[in-house]
């Protein structure tokens, strides 16, 4: 019967010899650690002592973690570079707190110097992990497994036995059947050396490199980015300028040249809704029919936008975020000319969108007396009206029974004193109210085609039987979305791939004894204490154990016996 032995105790300092320290350390790119003694070192000693602590992997998940808890304020402060009305109402409403954050530059967190002080250390620390373990990396890709140690039985796994095939033999079955299982595998002297789980280490230099790609993604996307939004309504059209946007932000060094050139017209919005049910009123389908083109001449084409299904021109997306009504509006002055004929949008207040908004009336209304006045009415719309007595909310998002009410006011808007208002508000300061027989405010409810006399023979008011609707868009223009994307992913595999793939390495050594009977060896070492090794050893010993079955020890019966399948039990033992 074969003779088979194992060893399973840990490799620790003081039982390794000198050659199994050398065959483990070369498992890993790490850079190796230098005792540095820190008095007497020296500028040039100190300045290597800071570069090798940079260039840590410790120091750059401390880094990694202080830029993520650094980017936290950005979400939760107002930023100027995203919307500077918030930080000024911030200003005004915490005047203790406002100059701490000033001089913290918690208002521009990521143009701040602390922040990119810590983003660029973070990335001069990667850079430096990486460079000296990819050329270490590539020496190990371009080497050859070192050879076996001369004592395989201080291995953590280790395993024996007697045969009476020949040593050569012994050695290329061993060659072929790992280079079968895919490791690296050559004859060294008597033994045969072999090692497995290099993707460990690519995955770990991917994991890294991926990294750097995300922070060079999203230093670019903030340089560049831009997000704008912009309301249309049916049958308008947008352009892609900086003067088309309702709202516009972007990137420090992005310019209005760096607008990807298109332009679209909104040709119909179709929203559908659930009408019975407890999602009564919940929207099913949104929808823009559009047409669009690219460049100044392009040639128009047809699409459809729907909500998370953007519109992407040339890296730039178009989203549909909201919608809402605008009922068609007609105001006459006293002679019965029009003076005022348009669609105008109304803000959505609720889930039903009960809507209000302001129609303002700024050239060429003269009143009774033969005087230029500006109007004003502040509107309220109801897709679906409940009747006579109910509130003034919809009753659903639908155009079931709309109804427009208005007040009505005359005078001077403000819209020439230079100072920017809403188009959305109605600026009262210099208005007065029209009054009724009663003198009370001018204020009346209104079905589509109805109209509202002004008094005096001021005009008169007519919600037209159209209503159209409108559809708000976001344009975003994201440069390093897809890097970011890719390095994402890319950080994802290789993390997986340096946790779950071990490196570990194997010999077989195979030796003709004093009594002319050969002995084999076989042995394996890991990166890491992981029991995949005595596994992956006793199935590599079974295999090889059928191409050289054992020899009986000279002290047992010569009488041939079953060939065992040699299998791991407890740790690295086979029998």
């Amino acid at each position: 019967m074969s003779n088979t032995t194992t060893d399973t105790s840990p490799s620790g300092a003081e039982d390794q010899d000198q050659d199994l320290g050398a065959a483990g350390s070369q498992l890993s790119t790490a850079p190796q650690e230098e005792a540095v003694s820190l008095p007497g070192l020296g500028v040039i000693g100190w300045v290597r002592w800071f570069w090798r602590q940079l260039t840590s992997m410790r120091v750059a998940l401390l880094l990694l973690l202080l830029l993520s808890l650094g980017a936290i304020p950005g979400s939760l402060i107002p930023q100027t570079g995203i919307d500077i009305t918030k930080v000024d109402d911030f200003r005004r409403t915490h005047t203790t707190l406002a100059p701490i954050y000033d001089k913290l530059g918690l208002f521009h967190v990521y143009s701040s110097v602390w922040f990119s002080a810590i983003y660029i250390l973070l990335f001069v620390s990667l850079i430096g992990c990486i460079v000296p373990r990819t050329w270490q990396f590539v020496g190990q890709l371009r080497g050859r497994p070192p050879g076996a140690p001369k004592r395989l039985t201080r291995l953590p796994a280790y395993t024996t036995w007697r045969t009476e095939a020949d040593p050569e033999q012994v050695r290329e079955a061993a060659l072929a059947l790992l280079k079968k299982r895919r490791f690296r595998a050559h004859l060294v002297g008597d033994a045969v050396a072999a090692e497995k789980g290099y993707v460990r280490e690519l995955g770990n230099l991917a994991f890294h490199v991926a990294l750097i790609v995300l922070l060079i993604a999203f230093g670019w996307g903030q340089m560049y980015k831009s997000d704008g939004t912009k309301l249309v309504v049916e049958g308008d059209g947008f352009s892609n300028s900086m003067l088309q946007y309702d709202d516009f932000k972007s990137g420090s060094l992005f310019t209005n040249d760096d607008l990807v050139p298109f332009s679209f017209d909104l040709k119909d919005f179709t929203g559908t809704y659930e009408l019975t049910g407890p999602n009564r009123g919940t929207p099913r389908t949104y929808q823009a029919k559009l047409t669009y083109s690219k460049g100044a001449y392009g040639k128009e084409t047809a699409t459809t936008i729907k909500v998370n299904e953007p519109l992407e021109i040339d890296g730039a997306k178009v989203y549909l975020v909201s919608h809402g009504y605008a009922p068609v509006v007609t105001v006459r002055d006293g002679k019965g000319n029009i003076v005022f004929r348009d669609a105008v949008p109304l803000l959505p207040l609720d889930g039903n969108v009960t809507s209000s908004g302001v129609v303002k009336v700024m050239d060429g209304y003269k009143n009774a007396q033969g005087v230029s006045e500006q109007l004003g009415f502040q509107a309220f719309f109801l897709p679906t009206y409940g009747g006579k007595g109910s509130t003034m909310l919809s009753q659903f998002p639908a155009l079931f029974n709309p109804m427009l009410a208005l007040n009505a006011y005359h005078g001077d808007l403000g819209v020439n004193s230079g100072i920017p208002q809403s188009v959305y508000q109605l600026n009262k300061k210099h208005m007065k109210e029209f009054k009724d027989a009663q003198g009370n405010l001018l204020k009346q409810q209104l079905k589509p085609g109805q109209t509202m006399q002004l008094p005096n023979g001021a005009g008169s008011v007519t919600f037209d039987k159209e209503i159209k609707e409108w559809a708000g868009f976001e344009i975003v223009q994201e440069p390093g979305s897809g890097w970011a994307l890719g390095g994402a992913v890319a950080a994802i595999f290789g993390l997986a791939a340096s946790l779950f793939i071990q490196r570990r390495r194997v010999w077989v050594r195979a030796v003709r004894g004093a009594d002319g009977v050969t002995v084999v060896e076989m042995a394996g070492l890991g990166r890491s204490e992981s029991s995949k090794v005595p596994e992956e050893l006793g199935d590599l010993a079974g295999t090889l154990y059928d191409q050289a079955p054992g020899a009986p020890d000279p002290e047992d019966d010569p009488s041939p016996s079953p060939d065992p399948h040699v299998v791991p039990a407890e740790g690295a033992e086979k029998q």
